[in-house]
């Protein structure tokens, strides 16, 4: 069955909010099509002798009204698309179908792989029954569900059961997905990981759980009482995780950790890689919500996020170039 997709071609017309960047790097990207400024969870893609980024969309503001056939009180995912990682054009929507998705999906984690994408992607609004969800297109924008959706949540005692966030790599013969959940009471945010071979279809069944218990929790100040939103690189042989410490606006920054099997992460340092910005600035509110992407044109490689200085009345996507010193990420050349 085919996810319902909102697009241009369909000659329903979203405007969306492009501001353009002052130099060749630079990015602010929003979305204003639900009557204010905000995209979230950017994941980026090449595909089609393209980039694609998909990006999670909130409910329409109060007295904005949808096209026909688009929820006005639920999450959706956006879709974008660029030729030069800086300015993207909205190429349409993925929307809710099916009852495990009416009030929403967001979050997308996204990977090529056999020659078509593969989203990752959260129910929403669900509290404890929010689960992983998985579709793919052979053209970027149409996709088509996996039939047994929701795809994966964990379980035992460590969880509440909820799984949010997804980021999925290959790793040898396995696709190992990353995940965030909460703790049985419900307060403190950390990552899981489940694994499925490679060669399968990623249904239901394929999932297994590869450890029990968390595979990487908050211990530092800054990460307060949440780490969400992994988001993983391979370089020269190992295994790099962005990830986002504190819940949003907290604020919300981004650490780093290492790995050499993908389920056992150590971090990589003590404080933030990437900062919220000073008082004033455009993030000041928060850096958060990695997308680490590898460009296969260039071999340059960046980082995703939002932020936002209004503690969430608006958000923006943005990136920032990672460059490699001595086999460690840095943000100077």
């Amino acid at each position: 069955m085919k996810i319902q997709v909102f697009g241009i071609a369909a000659a329903l017309i979203m405007l969306t909010t492009i501001t353009q960047p002052a130099n060749a790097q630079e990015m602010r990207y929003a979305d204003s099509s639900r009557g204010r400024e905000i995209s979230k969870d950017p994941t980026i893609v090449f595909f089609n002798d393209r980039y694609w980024m998909y990006y999670s969309l909130p409910p329409y503001a109060n007295g904005v009204v949808p096209p026909e056939g688009v929820p006005a009180s639920a999450w959706t995912i956006g879709i974008a698309s660029s030729t030069d990682l800086t300015n993207w054009k909205k190429e349409g929507e993925l929307l809710p179908a099916g009852d495990y998705e009416k009030k929403g999906l967001c979050a997308p984690g996204a990977r090529v792989m056999n020659g078509q994408v593969h989203l990752f992607y959260q129910t929403y609004g669900n509290d404890r029954n929010d689960a992983i969800c998985h579709a793919t297109s052979t053209d970027g924008v149409h996709f088509t569900r996996n039939a047994s959706n929701p795809i994966f949540h964990p379980t035992g005692s460590w969880t509440a059961g909820r799984a949010i966030d997804a980021d999925v790599f290959p790793f040898g013969d396995r696709l190992i997905l990353l995940f965030a959940t909460r703790d049985k009471e419900y307060k403190i945010q950390k990552i899981g990981a489940a694994s499925a071979p490679l060669n399968s279809d990623f249904t239901r069944d394929k999932w297994q759980a590869e450890s029990i218990g968390s595979v990487f929790a908050p211990e530092l100040d800054w990460e307060k009482a949440c780490i969400e939103a992994p988001s993983v690189i391979q370089h020269e042989g190992k295994l790099w995780m962005f990830y986002a410490g504190g819940y949003n606006n907290e604020p919300q920054q981004i650490g780093i950790a290492t790995s050499k099997d993908g389920i056992t992460w150590l971090r990589a340092s003590e404080e933030p890689f990437l900062k919220n910005g000073e008082p004033g600035s455009w993030n000041s509110s928060e850096s958060g919500h990695p997308g680490i992407f590898q460009d296969p044109k260039t071999g340059r490689t960046w980082l995703f996020f939002q932020g936002n200085k209004d503690r969430g009345a608006t958000w923006y996507l943005s990136k920032v170039e990672v460059f490699w010193k001595n086999g460690r990420p840095s943000l100077t050349p």
